[in-house]
């Protein structure tokens, strides 16, 4: 373990980085601090193959523990970005760590979702037993229609909390990251440093702040990427998008307004039949107009279905 940076890294060689806060408080705090660095080296766009190898193994077993005492295994499919990448992540994680009963639940349970049909997959996802069509908690035939393989990987379910009762997951994580060979132990100041001195090495940064910004666009409500497309063709940069009001009045009518900010001023976003339109809210000017059809257009997604689409968005 080290308590500053090594002077030469292999390019293919990143420590597994720790607070010092950290490593003074219990299990919980050891895992929670490897989460936090890791987040926010994806959050400044460092790939897996640039993060410790060991960090990434605790982090999707902490991951795998929260959506299952959340939900089951259903919930970790539903939550699990990519289970091809993800779930080798926390095999390895968990037979270097120790948990033998919880790799093999783990593996067990993967082979029985596995197995399913797809009928049999939407059942579980579901509900199950305690959800499926057919069931009822009245006349004690809750579950009805489940077939056995869907009870199946319910019961491998039921075993989760039992194992964890014995083999706490929670400490085996926090005693393999304490027990990293390569540990960097750094104040939270020095963790800031350390992270923004590996994102200034990346050669290929701007490219990919691009394609994150693209990406956040794409991700973006309808009524943002609008407003961002309005924004466009009258000139303007939008600086933030402040409110949305659904008792604005326009033309003598209570119409749904969103109200932005631009490096010019203050303006709103509005929309009639056909079209969404920036408003100039000083002088009633129209500063841009989109049509539907172009606003889908431009949002690549889907639909745009005027004012109740802005209602279901507005937060």
């Amino acid at each position: 373990m080290t308590n500053s940076e090594p002077t030469i890294q292999s390019a293919h060689s990143y420590p597994t980085v720790l607070t010092t806060e950290s490593l003074e408080g219990g299990h919980e705090d050891v895992v929670e601090a490897n989460v936090n660095v890791v987040n926010a080296m994806f959050e400044e766009l460092l790939d897996t193959e640039e993060i410790s190898p060991a960090a990434l193994r605790s982090y999707y077993v902490d991951f795998y523990l929260t959506q299952a005492l959340a939900g089951g295994f259903a919930q970790y499919v539903f939550t699990a970005p990519e289970r091809e990448e993800v779930d080798p992540y926390i095999r390895e994680g968990l037979e270097a760590m120790g948990a033998a009963a919880h790799l093999d639940l783990f593996n067990r349970t993967v082979a029985a979702f596995g197995a399913l049909s797809d009928t049999d997959v939407g059942s579980y996802l579901d509900g199950g037993s305690g959800g499926a069509a057919g069931g009822s908690t009245e006349d004690g035939e809750a579950g009805r229609g489940v077939s056995d393989a869907v009870r199946r990987v319910e019961e491998l379910d039921g075993e989760f909390e039992s194992i964890l009762a014995t083999e706490d997951i929670a400490a085996l994580n926090a005693a393999w990251l304490r027990g990293q060979e390569d540990l960097l132990v750094l104040s939270d100041d020095d963790l800031d440093a350390h992270i923004a001195g590996r994102v200034a090495r990346l050669s290929d940064l701007a490219e990919r702040q691009a394609a994150a910004a693209e990406e956040a666009l794409l991700d973006a409500p309808e009524f943002e990427q609008i407003i961002r497309e309005l924004c466009e063709l009258a000139g303007h940069s939008l600086v933030r998008i402040t409110m949305g009001d659904p008792n604005y009045e326009h033309n003598g009518e209570t119409t749904l307004a969103w109200h932005f900010t631009t490096e010019q001023g203050e303006f709103l976003m509005l929309e009639d039949d056909d079209e969404a339109f920036m408003l100039n809210p000083r002088t009633q000017e129209i500063l841009a107009a989109v049509e539907f059809e172009e606003a889908v257009e431009f949002a690549a997604a889907v639909d745009f279905e005027g004012s109740a689409e802005f209602e279901k968005a507005r937060p």
